[in-house]
């Protein structure tokens, strides 16, 4: 028993529900309009009655914050406009003390160009970082040494006068990549990690985790052909998406580089990492292979769910599809981040179906196999918020104003108490990004009171799926249904659960198999208005069945 208490600590992550923190928008403590650490800590009771396991943590290092903490200056310690690492440690002890794990950010793709490795590095050719970002001699007529481009809009190179050379930037001018070819930055991006395990975390989200390794010979990048549907393609406003990324990312030097950094991981007790993958139509395979072995990563996400699609079709596809490639490794799943519209919005046809979205959303994630991560505010049933340009702080949404907004919309700050100065968020005279009338009346304190609200929806949703070992780790099987239907079994066991979720805005009907034997209707959170007769399970509009088969 000893034995399978340690096993199951250390599978801690396998299906477990992470919640995630941007910590400039959750609770400010210091009046001065930003979050902070001891307002994460103020708010970890919170948390914790949600039922989730664990806590995510966007950056907090120290940082110039061009890219609201994704540009690291200092990777091991705390910027002081989220406090101290002192603040760090209290926190910590707080969320183990409510059993809370606590997963951070960790960005080794790229630092800051106020990094002092950067520094030196563009200070002469002979320097001992020379070598420790990717520089390039532009071509013969002056240009950049790839066809490569950033993320955020541009080439993905940009000249440096000292140095007389080019240097790559997937993402801001400002947040130079490194040259992780370079044995010397993998042990001090090792280093970094090391830091942290020993204060005590226990998990790392890898951010790009694709985007380490890039082709030595600097091929360019060939063009993009999408299939048929042409889904994921947004080459009206960006085009990044129009290169096939055969060589700035995702190269196979990245995946030894991976198990080194699990190596590391294993020393340690109950530690985990979840990747994230961007790479396109490829993002899945690339996610196969990063989880598969048991020596790379312990399980990763992409943005497959992410997007406007909320169909039974579609959300089948992406579900077989990973059943299919991922077979010996772990997939986490998300509606929302930081990165993305609220998907309130995204999957909203009309206001008045909002709460039951939101609701119909939390209930079919909790129903998947894989881990899932929450964004906060989601449990609120919060939309996206419209902001004017000039409330806008996202260098990507002011970019590529007015064609794409930003992601400042899904970042204002969370909303605390209904009638109180800026929801509660801060006792301060302003906040870094506005918060939104109608977010304020969806605060926490008001849902509280409501017994149908989403808040408790999602309480009851969390608790639903940690009560039923099948939902945690169990098998999943689909069913075949009509393109309007979602069906699937989740089975552990002896335990073995039907559901049947009709995403569409009229009533559908569902034939039980005759194999199937007799099916126990279950009492599933929030939905009560399906019904079993004859064999016929009848759904109304955005509505889930759940049965014990």
């Amino acid at each position: 028993m000893a034995t399978e208490a340690k096993a199951a600590d250390a599978n801690w992550w396998r299906g477990a529900v992470i919640y995630q923190i941007y910590p400039r928008s959750f609770q400010d403590t210091s009046g001065d309009g930003l979050g902070d650490i001891k307002g994460i800590t103020q708010r970890l009771p919170y948390v914790a009655s949600l039922g989730v396991d664990a806590i995510w943590l966007s950056p907090f290092f120290t940082s110039p914050m061009a890219d609201m903490g994704y540009d690291v200056s200092d990777y091991c310690n705390v910027d002081p406009m989220f406090g101290t690492l002192a603040d760090f440690d209290e926190m910590m002890e707080e969320a183990h003390r409510l059993g809370l794990k606590v997963i951070i950010d960790q960005v080794i793709s790229h630092t800051s160009d106020r990094h002092p490795w950067f520094i030196e590095s563009r200070s002469s050719r002979t320097n001992a970082k020379a070598d420790w970002y990717v520089w390039a001699d532009p071509k013969p007529d002056g240009t950049a040494p790839t066809n490569w481009l950033s993320i955020f809009g541009g080439p993905g190179w940009e000249w440096d006068g000292v140095r007389k050379q080019y240097y790559m930037h997937n993402f801001l001018i400002s947040q130079p990549d490194l040259n992780f070819h370079n044995p010397d930055v993998q042990e001090a991006m090792l280093g970094t990690v090391k830091f942290w395990l020993e204060r005590g975390v226990d998990g790392f989200r890898l951010d790009t985790v694709n985007y380490y390794f890039h082709d030595k010979q600097l091929r360019d990048n060939p063009p993009m052909v999408y299939d048929t549907d042409g889904a994921g393609m947004e080459t009206d406003t960006n085009p990044y998406s129009m290169q096939n990324h055969l060589y700035d990312k995702s190269q196979p030097e990245n995946i030894e580089f991976l198990k080194r950094l699990r190596s590391l991981l294993d020393t340690y007790e109950n530690r985990a990492t979840v990747g994230e993958v961007g790479d396109g139509p490829r993002s899945l395979t690339t996610l196969a292979i990063y989880t598969s072995g048991n020596d790379k990563l312990h399980m990763c996400y992409t943005f497959d769910l992410l997007g406007p699609a909320f169909s039974a079709g579609y959300i089948r596809r992406i579900l077989t599809t990973v059943q299919d490639t991922v077979t010996n490794g772990w997939v986490c799943w998300a509606f929302s981040n930081h990165d993305v519209v609220r998907h309130a919005t995204r999957f909203i046809e009309t206001p008045e179906e909002q709460d039951r979205v939101a609701k119909l959303s939390v209930t079919l994630l909790s129903s998947l196999r894989g881990s899932i991560c929450l964004y906060q505010g989601e449990e609120l049933g919060l939309t996206e918020a419209e902001l004017s340009f000039e409330d806008l702080r996202d260098p990507y949404g002011i970019r590529f104003w007015p064609a794409f907004k930003g992601r400042d919309g899904c970042r204002t700050p969370m909303v605390w108490d209904a009638g109180a100065p800026h929801a509660g968020f801060t006792s301060g005279s302003k906040t870094w990004l506005p918060v939104p009338g109608e977010h304020a009346s969806r605060a926490v304190d008001a849902q509280e009171s409501l017994s149908d609200s989403v808040l408790h929806h999602y309480r009851a949703a969390i608790a639903f799926r940690k009560s039923h070992p099948a939902l945690i780790d169990g098998d999943m099987t689909f069913l075949e249904t009509n393109q309007d239907l979602l069906a699937f079994i989740r089975e552990k066991g002896g335990e073995k659960l039907l559901f049947v979720y009709n995403l569409t805005r009229e009533p559908q009907s569902f034939t039980l198999p005759k194999r199937m034997g007799d099916v126990l209707p279950v009492s599933l959170p929030g939905f009560q208005s399906s019904r079993i007769e004859g064999g016929v399970v009848a759904l109304d509009a955005l509505d889930v069945f759940c049965g014990r088969v």
